[in-house]
């Protein structure tokens, strides 16, 4: 290896700079760290308390593999650098090279937490490419999946957070109710996790009414629990202690950065797409958009557990006003036909050929940009048509990415201690974040 790859001792202190070691392909990352100036000089150190460290990749308080390169004096970071990338897997290619469709199970594995989601937003921006009219019942029922999947992202973030804290015990009791809401996804789409369930132009499978009851009683139980957690972590003075004044994000300062979701709105900026820009069922449904001023990691917290409140607020609404009807398009070249029409008729069989063989196919040169409130902010697919089953480009805009912008100013100046606090307050995924 040459020596600017490794330096040696000799010339670390003919440069008066401390050696740092690294692998070739991670030099930029420490270029950012002297673009800040932060290569330590022996002459400010002379009781040697400042350092390079790392923090993740592999860490459990990361949200998947983020790492972040920081130069700590004892216990206060000094500066710090975020790098991503680590689960990059170039979905917005391989889009290229499926059909809309196919495509989107890969959506799945965005935001893991919350693939219904992501199988929402794509559907939703093919639709509005081609300009496909989705039955109001498949609609209802995509919305009502929307708000069960943002409760159980909120679930996982809630009892990771209080978990890396220190408390074990959240951490349980939101998976139970995690895996009670997998169990109803189940029974709505017959997989558990990554669902795939959205069709363009509807829906797979209907929502029986052995779901529905299954989930008014999971609502009934969730009130109460949820108001059990907020009485046992409001009640808690290290709980609370440990967020109040951490991180802060001026409003100001979260608009600037293109923060988004529930870290934009703690910042006091009352952005929600479900109201600003209303899709699905969203005009036809009553509910607060939850708010505060602090901009803290305490302050994300209360707008989350807030935002769970509002979901199940939503659901009675939706639960009470689901029509009747068809769950997918009356149209051949927009959607797959039923199982009925494909086992049972010759037109039904070549449909289900020719939307596997080349999909909708939009007019060529359409583009569109749609973005739903996804549980971590905006998700947003721009997808710009060359005429065929596949689009010519598709570009993600994911909450996790643009939220890990104010990671670097929110952890210079704090404490070691408090990383994994401010990470999990942005609630990042990776998989989201890298693509």
């Amino acid at each position: 290896m040459s020596n600017d790859v490794f330096p040696t001792q000799s010339e670390s202190i003919r440069n008066k700079v401390k050696p740092v070691f690294f692998p070739k392909h991670q030099m930029a990352v420490y270029k950012r760290l002297e673009d800040k100036h932060t290569m330590v000089e022996v002459e400010n150190d002379p009781l040697g308390t400042r350092m390079v460290i790392n923090l993740g990749p592999q860490h459990p308080a990361t949200h998947g593999v983020l790492r972040v390169v920081l130069e700590v004096d004892g216990e206060t970071i000094l500066k710090s650098v975020v790098d991503v990338g680590y689960l990059h897997r170039g979905i917005e290619k391989i889009a290229e090279n499926k059909t809309y469709q196919e495509f989107m199970p890969y959506t799945d594995r965005m935001d893991y937490m919350s693939p219904y989601s992501n199988n929402v937003a794509l559907c939703l921006a093919v639709e509005k490419l081609v300009g496909i009219e989705v039955p109001e019942r498949a609609q209802y029922i995509r919305t009502i999946a929307c708000e069960l999947a943002r409760i159980s992202a909120h679930l996982l973030w809630l009892g990771t957070m209080v978990m890396d804290a220190g408390a074990v015990s959240m951490f349980l009791w939101t998976f139970r109710e995690r895996e009670n809401l997998y169990s109803i996804f189940d029974k709505l789409a017959g997989v558990r996790f990554t669902v795939s369930h959205c069709r363009i132009g509807g829906i797979q499978y209907d929502m029986d009414d052995d779901t529905i009851n299954d989930i008014m009683a999971w609502k009934k139980n969730f009130r109460k629990e949820l108001d059990s957690w907020r009485k046992l972590l409001g009640n808690n003075g290290i709980w609370m202690n440990r967020n109040r004044g951490v991180g802060v994000v001026t409003k100001e300062e979260a608009i600037q950065l293109g923060l988004t979701g529930p870290v934009l709105r703690a910042s006091g900026v009352p952005h929600d797409i479900r109201t600003f820009e209303p899709y699905l069922m969203y005009d036809r449904v009553d509910f607060d958009v939850a708010i505060r001023e602090e901009g803290d990691c305490l302050a994300r917290y209360l707008v989350r557990m807030d935002e769970m409140a509002q979901s199940i607020r939503i659901l009675d609404q939706l639960m009470e006003q689901l029509p009747g009807g068809d769950i997918r398009a009356d149209n051949a070249k927009h959607t797959y036909a039923s199982k009925d029409e494909v086992y049972y008729s010759m037109e039904g069989m070549i449909h289900d050929f020719m939307m596997t063989d080349v999909g909708v196919m939009p007019p060529e040169g359409a583009e569109v940009y749609q973005a739903i409130e996804a549980p971590k902010g905006e998700l947003g697919f721009h997808i710009k048509s060359d005429g065929t089953g596949s689009p010519w480009r598709l570009k993600i805009n994911s909450p996790s990415f643009s939220n890990l912008q104010a990671l670097e100013s929110m952890m210079e100046g704090s404490m070691i201690a408090d990383t994994v606090v401010l990470i999990g307050s942005l609630d990042p995924v990776m998989g989201e974040c890298d693509k």
